[in-house]
């Protein structure tokens, strides 16, 4: 059987539809899939046993110079690639409109949720079959039921596999610290999902008096920015280059843990079963927290407008880019939360 996810962004996004391949691939011996994927990102379906081939858009690319994507021919060429195998099931597995397009373009079976459960009202139109598939369960549980419901299987009741754990993740590019180190993912795709910086250079303060490096990563420039700015002034603090995700994936596999905020990072490291604990606010953990086996969530607590959604904060007198909730967080707090999930992982690798 051959089956096509359209799933193109972004990275916690993909992350989280891992476990319904492995579902698939065990109730369906043999089965393959390809993915349609923004090139961003094009290394974590890869990262799955049962992905055959990843098909690459730059959908984020081209909408910055539309002509030009048109006159170099990249577009027909993605167009091509898409529909040179007709699939047994096309499977969208966003649901917004970008991606309903992609499936539209593709040959096979198009699935996705109804009209009820898609992401954006009108996605359910390029689809051939639609299922009704609950908004309110984790990501994860969604696209778990949405491919059992295509593939004709039965839901299993296992905690979700994303098949990570027997890679062998190769050598990481960079010198890594000498010292146990910790991963703390600053950035996010939105202003008041970051922590601020006061509390993130405590932070790193606790980290290096408990014997840790810490290492920073960045994608954007601002970013790249940021993490300077956590850094200076720390001999134990260090900014990463900028990585592929699968030298970020090996990196944080030979950590001591991770701190983050609600951002792409955070699933990854997750679903690599690291000692973490994520910061949320603005955003719901119960539908879209980081899940892995030592993964902690931490809540905003005595904010009745969480979780909001809303990429700016008003909270009483404040307007502007801080989350109040997410600031509420103490770093000594934290590190606290950190520490009980660190010493659980010792404990159990200790009985183990």
């Amino acid at each position: 059987m051959q089956v096509l996810i359209v799933k193109l962004s972004s990275m916690g996004d993909l992350v989280q539809a891992l476990p319904a391949l492995t579902d698939a691939q065990n109730a369906i011996p043999g089965i393959q899939f390809d993915w349609a994927v923004d090139e961003a990102f094009s290394e974590i379906p890869l990262w799955h046993t049962s992905v055959r081939n990843v098909i690459k858009t730059a959908h984020r690319r081209w909408r910055k110079s539309l002509f030009k994507v048109f006159t170099s021919g990249e577009l027909s060429s993605f167009k091509k690639e898409l529909r040179t195998v007709e699939y047994d099931f096309v499977i969208d597995a966003q649901s917004n409109m970008k991606s309903s397009i992609v499936t539209g373009l593709a040959r096979g079976l198009k699935c996705g949720p109804d009209k009820k459960s898609v992401r954006e009202y009108g996605a359910h139109f390029a689809y051939k079959k639609t299922y009704s598939i609950s908004k309110d369960q984790l990501a994860i549980d969604r696209w778990r039921e949405l491919f059992a419901k295509v593939l004709g299987y039965e839901l299993p009741s296992t905690a979700p596999d994303f098949m990570l754990e027997n890679i062998k993740w190769p050598e990481p590019s960079i010198e890594l610290p000498q010292h146990p180190y910790l991963f703390f993912v600053h950035n996010a795709s939105w202003d008041d999902k970051c922590w601020v910086n006061e509390h993130w250079r405590q932070l790193i303060q606790i980290a290096g008096e408990k014997g840790f490096d810490v290492l920073l990563p960045w994608g954007a420039e601002w970013e790249r920015e940021q993490a300077e700015l956590l850094a200076a002034g720390f001999d134990h603090a260090r900014v990463l280059p900028r990585l592929p995700l699968t030298d970020i994936a090996s990196i944080l596999t030979r950590s001591a843990g991770a701190v983050c905020v609600d951002t792409g990072l955070a699933h990854i490291a997750a679903a690599l079963d690291v000692p973490m604990v994520t910061l949320y606010g603005p955003t719901d953990a119960k539908l879209i927290g980081a899940y892995g086996k030592n993964s902690v969530h931490l809540s905003a607590q005595g904010f009745a407008c969480t979780p909001c959604y809303k990429r700016s904060c008003s909270y009483k007198d404040y307007k502007g880019p801080e989350a109040q909730c997410l600031k509420s967080f103490e770093a000594q707090y934290v590190w606290n939360e950190f520490e009980k999930v660190a010493s659980n992982v010792a404990v159990s690798k200790t009985v183990t």
